[in-house]
């Protein structure tokens, strides 16, 4: 492939946003790049507080444990308040919970912390969600995820090799430095930002479990989310994808350490990842646009199936980066694809909740996994962990092409029909970049959309 091909393809793949959408992906970036406190948070724990490793474990398990909380608690107030005050009141207290950390040093004092921090974090990204499924058009709702997930991590990587460089500057500077960033972000998003969620009584298209239905606002609760069958099938598989997603995170350090290589090994394996996604995510956006979202997310399933699986076999640094690669191919893919499903199923009224309730299944994975991997790892072996999750992921990779294809499809034709129907000459009132992201004008290039899982 030529570079001129490439520039085309990656001007294809950013072009024909809106505004409004590239201020939020340019918040996401912001907010990301300043992300120090989780990437240094056990380091801190043990090496400037003293603290023992479990206890260190402990921490970031509740920094997880708040993020099942927060989702729900973000995706109602989205839905009720409103896309920019969520987004701008969950960074704000992000914001305030980096200053505390630098701050408190008792055991207590900083559980409690890193517990609220993980609510105010994981309870930003239904807002971003929302806001994406409302200002982009249906057909680009994907590749705006995308985007997203590219900011997302583009910004982690800067993150982290900048935090290690500053690293002499000291923990809590580094933490002041996450909260700057943080406040910024909830400036960018006051400022730039507009409210994007539909009007009170606007038409419900596109869902399945309530399809067709005008469900009052107050009276859609997560047990009525839950209650839709297609949507709770794609929670449930994607709950299974986010067990083996998340497990190398704990497994991988532990198996190499096995097979007697340096922990510096394991750190130049797990760049792969950050690495792999930064290069290659706007070519994995282009060779996967308007693809089907049931292949899709198979074929992600299979590659988290396959990468995990084959970690049982590996024995060298080499082997295992090549299984980082592949497994990182299947985050590419599924990532941005079970964020547009999320948002194809939702009503416009309850996007805040259905993003709300997918992304407790990331915050309940984060939360068991490592404990599960953990546990494994020292009880039967790592060899049963990776047969395990390539397991977990075929039987993922069957129930999408089982049990979601039908549904995935109805919603599909539901929606397209439900739009067709509307009047054209009806326009909500909105600003200009909100109706501009909706009708999905070409002229507005796309440098916003990096919010799908920002957190602060």
């Amino acid at each position: 492939m030529s570079i001129d091909s490439l520039r085309r393809s990656a001007r294809a793949t950013v072009s024909g946003l809106s505004g409004g959408f590239w201020w939020l992906w340019l918040s996401t970036l912001v907010n990301r790049t300043g992300a120090f406190v989780l990437t240094f948070l056990s380091l801190y724990l043990t090496q400037e507080l003293g603290y023992s490793a479990w206890f260190a474990g402990l921490v970031v398990a509740l920094h997880g444990l708040g993020g099942v909380a927060g989702s729900p608690l973000g995706g109602m107030l989205t839905d009720r308040w409103g896309r920019r005050p969520t987004m701008v009141t969950m960074h704000l207290s992000a914001a305030a919970c980096a200053v505390l950390l630098s701050l408190v040093t008792s055991a207590w004092s900083v559980a409690l912390v890193v517990l609220l921090m993980g609510i105010a974090m994981q309870g930003v990204r239904p807002s971003i969600n929302a806001a994406i499924a409302d200002m982009v058009p249906a057909h680009d709702v994907r590749r705006a995820y995308a985007l997203n997930y590219w900011a997302l991590n583009l910004g982690f990587a800067i993150a982290a090799i900048g935090g290690g460089a500053a690293i002499v500057l000291g923990y809590r500077a580094l933490f002041l430095v996450d909260a700057t960033a943080t406040a910024l972000c909830a400036l960018i998003v006051f400022l730039r930002l507009p409210e994007t969620r539909p009007e009170p009584g606007a038409a419900t298209a596109g869902t399945t479990g309530t399809t067709g239905e005008d469900v009052a606002e107050a009276k859609v609760s997560i047990l009525t989310v839950l209650r839709d069958a297609p949507f709770r099938t794609l929670v449930t598989l994607n709950l299974l994808v986010c067990l083996v997603f998340t497990a190398p995170w704990i497994g991988l350090p532990l198996t190499m350490a096995g097979e007697g290589l340096k922990p510096s090994a394991y750190g130049a394996v797990i760049a792969v990842n950050g690495i792999v996604i930064v290069a290659f995510q706007l070519l994995v956006n282009r060779i996967t646009d308007k693809r089907s979202p049931v292949l899709l997310l198979t074929v992600s399933s299979l590659l988290f199936a396959l990468g995990t699986g084959a970690t049982a076999l590996a024995g060298s640094s080499l082997a295992f980066g090549a299984t980082v690669v592949v497994w990182t191919i299947g985050e590419m893919v599924h990532v941005p694809t079970n964020a547009a499903a999320t948002a194809r199923l939702a009503p416009e009224h309850a996007r805040g909740r259905y993003q709300g309730v997918m992304g407790m299944s990331w915050a309940v994975a984060g939360f068991v996994a490592p404990i599960l991997a953990g546990s494994i790892v020292d009880g039967p072996g790592p060899d049963v962990l990776w047969i395990s999750c390539a397991v977990i992921g075929a039987v993922a990779a069957l129930g999408y092409q089982t049990r979601l294809r039908t549904a995935l499809a109805e919603a599909e034709a539901e929606k397209e029909e439900a739009e067709e129907a509307l009047p054209v000459t009806e326009e909500p009132a909105a600003s200009e970049d909100v109706k501009a992201g909706v009708s999905g004008g070409s002229e507005v290039s796309e440098v916003s959309r990096s919010a799908s899982g920002s957190g602060s």
